[in-house]
């Protein structure tokens, strides 16, 4: 089937002097933090933190703790499905780079970190709470996810990727509190050691439909196992430098965003159910507003369907009929 989807890529660095943009396209997760009478200490604090996990996981020939930093890229994906120049904004996520003050080199690390996508917030806090109102027991809509995972994968193989990124994306996200995870005997050297779940979660089975697996790890030092989604082999096909970039990078936000689960003041055990609950944890020194990000999910949905999903509908639908897994 012939079409005209372009993808265009550009990209900003997020430090302490980065301001979001005051669009309706906003990010749920870094742009929180540079709001406010506290923004530029708040990312300060948080890409201090980030440098400092990825020094502590990456200790060989770095007697002082201070070798490596991390760089952070804002990397934006538009959508121009018509061909005719408008494009949606369709996903953005964080780049690391590793900048090696020994050796005065930059590397570069993983695209994924951070992943917000606009056609998610739209299945989730749209779709699928329409498709529950008015029922008695949680169901899933019929064909949940597949033109979002058709999406992804359309992008993750197209020629503008790859131009710009030299490995597949790594998504690494926090475990769900409503599963229980058993520690295994399988343990490596940076990722830590892995999880099981009981069961797979809905976010599992959708990601699936990106194409994406997932294994679970919680690395040295750690007291939760965080998700990780790839292509792949995880442990292979990555540096151990690429994998800190990431867990440093995703480790810190999540502190931040789930202290209750990340900055536990117990490690999880061999049997683990994280718990949005629990009391006994610590309070980063980073403002974060947790229920501005539930209220701009919805907003960043509900502006989705407005401005992507009814206006294109019927291309979409039969682009999604055609495009082959």
């Amino acid at each position: 089937m012939k079409h005209n989807f372009s993808f265009t890529i550009k990209s900003i660095r997020l430090d302490e002097n980065y301001h979001p943009s005051n669009s309706t396209r906003i990010t749920t997760n870094f742009a929180n933090l540079a709001r406010g009478e506290s923004r530029q200490q708040n990312l300060r604090n948080a890409l201090k933190m980030i440098d400092n996990r990825f020094n502590a996981l990456a200790s060989w020939d770095n007697p002082q703790g201070n070798r490596y930093s991390v760089e952070l890229e804002i990397v934006s994906v538009d959508l121009d499905i018509a061909g005719g120049g408008e494009a949606f904004p369709s996903i953005e996520v964080l780049k690391t780079n590793i900048i090696d003050h020994k050796t005065n080199e930059r590397i570069e690390g993983i695209v994924g970190n951070n992943f917000s996508s606009y056609v998610r917030d739209y299945d989730f806090s749209v779709l699928l709470l329409d498709h529950n109102k008015s029922r008695e027991e949680f169901s899933i809509p019929d064909n949940f996810g597949d033109l979002h995972g058709k999406l992804f994968k359309y992008f993750i193989d197209s020629e503008t990727y790859k131009q710009h990124f030299k490995k597949p994306p790594v998504i690494c996200l926090s475990v769900s509190d409503n599963k229980t995870y058993h520690r295994t005997e399988n343990h490596h050297p940076v990722l830590g050691v892995e999880y099981q779940p009981n069961e797979s979660s809905l976010t599992e089975q959708y990601f699936k439909k990106m194409g994406l697996q997932v294994r679970y790890f919680m690395p040295p030092n750690s007291v939760a196992p965080l998700a990780f989604y790839f292509f792949g082999d995880l442990l292979n096909d990555y540096t151990n430098l690429e994998l800190i970039s990431t867990i440093s990078t995703m480790e810190t936000f999540q502190k931040i965003y789930r202290p209750e689960i990340y900055n536990a003041n117990a490690v999880a055990g061999s049997k683990y159910q994280p718990n949005l609950r629990n009391a006994d944890h610590s309070i980063t020194q980073i403002v974060y507003d947790r229920e501005e990000r539930s209220q701009l999910a919805i907003a960043q949905g509900k502006f989705t369907e407005q401005h992507f999903i009814k206006p294109y509908q019927s291309v979409l639908e039969q682009w999604s009929a055609n495009y082959a897994i």
